[in-house]
């Protein structure tokens, strides 16, 4: 026997010596081995089956997972190749070059700068002559200004801003009379940012025009065009200062022109250019101006709509001139006069409910006239019967209800030092009216303010 069998006959149980035996004499005894000790006839050869069952199959795996690891990669390649042309072909498209942000992730900007000569003189104007929209920033903005009002001398406190047209290379500037204030303090800053103290020349409240004076040399003048020559549809551009923000550009078109618009606060109608070209409060006193670069209008806000966006108006330039040259030369428009008092219309439904307010009772339906709010102690008019709180219903026999009733009744017959009829009313709170005739003389207006 092998070693291993040695070991089983160390644990072999023997014959005693004594024991009858039944075995024959010429026999040798025999090792008997218990059961759990039995080992099976051919367990090396299963062994061996089973090794070589389990290498064929270990075999297969290894080249399937060989096969599968190819198919991958080859995948893997065709995917790396797909991303490779994508990218080079996006590259080809972009209108920009690229730029590669380092970090955790890699992003891919792409940049280019203008073709050469885009900046240059010639790229201003079109085939035609025309500015074009880069154009009008670089010839009008050095012409347009920002205006500040303070209250104190040492413009610490700020109380309105707007912008202003420079006219003359000595420094007179054309603005809104709103931008002022005639007891205030004005600074002028240009595109460059030279600041410089202005003084009002002339101011006309009633135009919503005003004309100040810097100590300047050297300014550059706007180009005043033709207004009566603007066309519906035209290409405008509106240049100023809105929010202070400085030299801010806006375009549109001419929506209308010759439209008869009122001031907001003095119902005066101007003659003006319709725009949707957006204009703010600040742009007020700014440029409206064409495609060849001429200011065509004055952008106020005082001739915007509130109450609808894309309606914006500009006092037309050839109207507005005749204003400018008389405040340049006179300092104020002659033949203005004032008449000392403060009014309120009946003529529209708001109106009425105003008045009302005031009186604390209701109009009469077929009643209309000026409600008189105050009345100016340094006037003629104060010397007569009307008092505050009375209508006046009629200049010369002409029935007024408004503003423009009154100012239109009187500046076709009168003017300034001329006594003026009128038939007035007091009406008490039962309803009743009293009628009474008045006469006042008109008084000259150098002030601007009416």
């Amino acid at each position: 026997m092998d070693e291993k069998d040695n070991s089983f006959d160390e644990r072999a149980t023997v014959n005693s010596p004594s024991a009858p035996t039944h075995e024959d004499p010429g026999v040798p005894n025999r090792l008997e081995y218990d059961s759990f000790m039995y080992e099976p006839l051919g367990f090396e050869e299963l062994d061996r089956a089973l090794a070589e069952e389990a290498a064929q199959e270990a075999e297969i795996k290894r080249k399937l997972r060989k096969k599968r690891i190819l198919i991958w990669s080859l995948v893997a390649v065709i995917c790396v190749a797909i991303f490779i042309t994508v990218y080079n072909i996006a590259s080809l498209l972009s209108p920009f070059g690229k730029n590669s942000l380092g970090g955790k992730n890699s992003v891919v900007l792409y940049r280019e700068k203008k073709p050469e000569g885009a900046a240059e003189a010639e790229t201003l104007k079109d085939e035609s002559g025309r500015y074009t929209t880069i154009g009008i920033p670089t010839v009008v903005r050095p012409s347009v200004v920002e205006i500040y009002t303070y209250s104190d001398s040492a413009y610490t406190t700020p109380i309105g801003s707007g912008s202003g047209i420079i006219l003359s290379e000595d420094g007179y500037i054309l603005t809104n009379e709103h931008v002022l204030k005639s007891d205030g303090y004005h600074v002028v800053i240009t595109s460059d940012d030279k600041r410089y103290n202005a003084k009002i020349i002339g101011r006309d409240a009633k135009t919503d025009l005003a004309v100040v004076k810097v100590t300047a040399q050297g300014l550059t003048p706007a180009v005043l065009g033709d207004s009566d020559e603007t066309v519906v549809g035209e290409q405008v551009m509106a240049i100023g200062n809105p929010a202070g923000l400085s030299g801010t550009v806006t375009d549109g078109i001419v929506s209308a022109v010759g439209r008869k618009i009122k001031s907001v606060s003095t119902g005066f109608e101007m003659n003006c250019i319709q725009t949707n070209a957006d204009i703010s409060p600040g742009n007020s006193g700014g440029a409206l101006v064409n495609m060849y670069g001429q200011v065509i209008g004055v952008t106020s806000s005082k001739y915007v709509s509130s109450s609808y966006e894309g309606l914006g108006f500009a006092i037309a330039i050839n109207d507005a001139m005749p204003i400018v040259e008389e405040l340049i030369s006179n300092g104020y428009i002659a033949g203005r006069f004032r008449i000392g008092i403060e009014l309120i219309g009946t003529k529209t439904d708001a109106q009425r409910a105003s008045v009302e307010e005031e009186l604390g009772y209701t109009l009469p339906d077929d009643f209309y006239g000026i409600y008189i709010v105050n009345i100016d102690e340094s006037f003629d008019i104060f010397n007569t019967e009307l008092k505050p709180g009375d209508f006046i219903i009629s200049v010369n026999g002409k029935t007024v209800k408004d503003y423009s009733d009154f100012y239109d009744t009187i500046s076709s017959q009168y003017s300034a030092g001329d006594k003026v009829p009128a038939k007035c009313a007091h009406l008490d709170d039962e309803g009743n009216i009293s009628f009474y005739d008045i006469k006042f003389e008109l008084k000259e207006d150098t002030s601007g303010d009416f």
